[in-house]
């Protein structure tokens, strides 16, 4: 029972973090018998671009565009995460000429590219050949397919990092420099040292314990045809399991109720079971019946989360009073998360316009500049931008240099150990970790049944136990 409300949890959490990372809002209405938000702007008479996405980021670009280009009409369809691949392929796979442009997260593109879905954007007119060095180097990697073929661009970055509570810092460390916070996550055994220290100066070094999800491993999981499980991920699980077990977090999954509440001061600390759902007793999700049911808990203030770049976005809706008193530094590792990935659908009949599109999305300083004042602090991805602005101070963030911690953090991130079996296999093993760390299932018995999974799901794939 525990492991299907954790599946139940994590399928939640999961959208709510693809939304996340994407820019998306959330919204949507019913088209078509399926969970999407379409939109249309500009001139009736024009020629028409169609543009299916898994972010409402593109609906705002689109206005945008046919304001710039009013001889042009575009049509935004936004997708729900998990519709979105499906409603790709039954389009794609019958030979339908809409949409013009697709999108994709990392973890899609590789089938994406591999079933043709994507432009060659290489060969001419496109040459985006040409643009490669205009593009932070990881995110122009992540748009090429097996043989080196550019097939999307990306407008962002998505390195991840560990935000921070600067005052808290000055208390129990002596310091908020991030680059002296960062030793204090340098790696697995020092992080768990760190939970100690924050614990006995009454703080949670965490609200939920999941923050270091970005910086889980830093290997692929499949190498040469066989499942990698290296000493870094069983240390990664070990370290999850302890800060459950040790009291170290609040108790809270992240996008409930009290995980955003843990960002802008007090928060009730929860028990290991309201947290699994053993104790269903405390409703997480409702702020309302929330507040009622936890009024008498004790209280505490967390450190740190760890989110990558749009992360920014997330904390500056949601820190309240604490604006101003918030760092970021590097974690154990260098990961990223998300980001939408743009390219041609193989059967647009549109394509010179989508290129069009496309190239004044990504390519774009004058739209680059527009989208980092409009988003109010996303990371864009044109290096020449980036640099331009890499002195902004962040008033959030203790008036930290932002865009030039997240280029710095972009330039080590090894896109090479992104698989197409991340997400199924990531899930699994997160499984294992939670049947571990709730005593549903001993360590040997849930990795087993981990291998079990993966197995079953991949037969291709060789599984050494």
């Amino acid at each position: 029972m525990k492991l299907k409300k954790f599946l139940a949890t994590l399928l939640v959490g999961a959208m709510a973090l693809s939304l996340a990372a994407c820019g998306s809002d959330g919204s949507d209405a019913v088209l078509e018998g399926e969970n999407v938000d379409s939109a249309t702007v500009g001139s009736e008479d024009g020629e028409k671009l169609v543009i299916w996405t898994l972010a409402k980021d593109l609906q705002t670009f689109a206005e945008k565009y046919a304001e710039e280009n009013p001889d042009v009409q575009i049509e935004t369809v936004v997708i729900e995460p998990a519709d979105y691949v499906t409603k790709v392929q039954t389009a794609l796979n019958g030979g339908q000429t809409t949409p013009d442009i697709i999108v994709g997260e990392p973890q899609m593109l590789e089938d994406f590219y591999d079933a043709g879905y994507f432009e060659d954007l290489n060969q001419a007119p496109y040459n985006a050949q040409d643009y490669a060095d205009q593009i932070v180097d990881y995110v122009w990697k992540v748009g090429q397919d097996s043989e080196g073929i550019q097939r999307a661009i990306s407008y962002q970055i998505t390195p991840a990092g560990i935000y921070y509570r600067r005052d808290i810092a000055e208390s129990v460390f002596g310091t908020d420099d991030p680059e002296e916070i960062g030793k204090l996550f340098a790696d697995y055994d020092t992080v768990l040292s760190t939970a100690k220290q924050l614990k006995d100066a009454g703080y949670r070094i965490f609200a939920s314990d999941a923050e270091i999800n970005y910086f889980s491993g830093d290997s692929a999981w499949v190498v040469d045809g066989k499942l990698n499980v290296n000493q870094a991920r069983l240390d990664y699980m070990d370290l999850v399991v302890d800060l459950y077990q040790n009291d170290y977090t609040a108790y809270a999954n992240q996008w409930s109720t009290p995980w955003y509440q843990a960002m802008a001061g007090e928060v009730p600390i929860l028990t290991a079971d309201i947290q699994s759902y053993a104790d269903d007793s405390v409703n997480v999700w409702d702020a309302e019946e929330f507040e009622e049911a936890t009024k008498d808990l004790d209280k505490t203030e967390v450190f740190a989360f760890g989110l990558p770049s749009w992360g920014v976005l997330t904390l500056r809706d949601n820190v309240g009073e604490t604006s101003g008193k918030w760092g970021v530094c590097s974690g154990p590792a260098y990961g990223f998360g998300g980001g939408t990935f743009i390219g041609i659908s193989a059967n647009s009949e549109h394509k010179d316009l989508a290129w069009d599109f496309l190239k004044w999305v990504t390519l774009d300083e004058e739209t680059a500049e527009w989208w980092i004042e409009k988003s109010e602090g996303d990371t864009v991805s044109l290096v020449s931008v980036l640099e331009k602005h890499k002195d902004d101070e962040n008033p959030v963030y203790g008036n930290q240099h932002m865009y030039s911690f997240w280029q710095e953090q972009a330039e080590h991130i090894d896109y090479s150990k992104v698989t197409r079996y991340d997400k199924i296999i990531n899930d699994a093993w997160g499984a294992a970790i939670t049947a571990i760390k709730t005593g549903e299932k001993s360590k040997e018995d849930a990795i087993s049944e981990f291998y079990d999974v993966v197995e079953s799901t991949y037969p291709e794939i060789t599984v050494e136990r």
